[in-house]
């Protein structure tokens, strides 16, 4: 190094205060590619300004942006057994999940709290895709009947925010079991008479496709999120097709019908809210019969 680099430039930042630029200054939308500000980013609830491209959020942020300002109270979930299995592959499956806790700071894959969205008491379970890709192992089914009990003992409706590459392969066959399990939730909720609401997110794919995610009241999806089963090679491999433009997206499954509605993150609040009063209004909503009129009586 100079005596530039060394001397003057430590120099002349403490005399004019500057201060080196956080790394975290700006994102780049992996659509368009184009640069942005994070404080901008953030407001816009990851939305890319330019081109519309729905990114990634985790559950903490989804529970913020859904309920009343961002005020909520998470519940406790039920623990599960760490490694069931005593998996091992290039990691112990107790190393893998310590690693996780600490990336995201939860427990598991799935966060279960309740409030209101916009005035209507809601209970809501969000699964977080950077805790081990959302997989679903024996504490997300735990979690989501947890979910299940607490919506039908607040007589509240169940929403469940999607976001898992499938069955967590270091629980084996416990993890498959947690797809009857949570459709047992799903089922909980309904025979309550309460709305089950699904949003899926980017991506919904595997054993949580296969199960509970498709047993919604509604199905709501954010814009362009993957949505499907196995992947598209392994079906095309199968059916020895080519497949269309689009497949397993959210704008095409609703073309299709598998999907009830694609809505955009910054109006899901507002929507969820119209629905949820729409398939269970409060008692002081709910439409009271007119009174009968009085008989007439008799002419004389």
């Amino acid at each position: 190094m100079s005596w530039l680099t060394e001397y003057v430039r430590p120099r002349i930042r403490t005399l004019l205060g500057q201060r080196e630029a956080p790394d975290n200054l700006w994102s780049q939308c992996p659509a368009c590619q184009q640069m942005i500000y994070t404080k901008e980013l953030e407001r816009a609830l990851k939305v890319c300004p330019h081109c519309g491209h729905h990114m990634r959020a985790g559950a903490l942020e989804r529970l913020g942006w859904t309920f009343d300002e961002g005020q909520y109270t998470r519940i406790e979930l039920p623990k599960a057994p760490a490694d069931p299995l005593g998996f091992r592959d290039q990691k112990r499956y107790t190393e893998r999940l310590k690693e996780a806790r600490a990336k995201t700071g939860l427990d598991d894959a799935l966060v279960v709290a309740h409030g209101t969205i916009q005035g209507v008491p809601a209970v809501v379970a969000v699964m977080e895709f950077n805790f081990m890709a959302g997989s679903m192992g024996a504490a997300v089914g735990e979690g989501l009947l947890a979910a299940a009990r607490l919506a039908v003992l607040q007589d509240a409706p169940l929403i469940v925010f999607t976001a898992s590459g499938g069955a967590r392969m270091q629980e084996g066959a416990i993890s498959l079991m947690q797809m009857p399990r949570s459709t047992i939730a799903s089922l909980m909720v309904k025979e309550a008479g309460l709305p089950f609401i699904v949003v899926l997110t980017d991506p919904t794919t595997g054993g949580v496709t296969a199960s509970f995610a498709m047993l919604g009241d509604i199905h709501i999806a954010e814009p362009g999120a993957l949505i499907g089963f196995a992947g598209a090679r392994v079906i095309e491999q199968t059916v020895r097709e080519t497949l269309p433009e689009g497949f397993q997206r959210a704008e095409y499954l609703h073309e299709h019908g598998i999907v009830d509605m694609v809505v955009r993150r910054t109006e899901l609040p507002a929507t969820l809210a119209r629905i949820l009063r729409l398939l269970h209004p409060a008692p002081e909503e709910a439409e009271t019969p007119e009174p009968l009129p009085e008989p007439a009586e008799p002419a004389e």
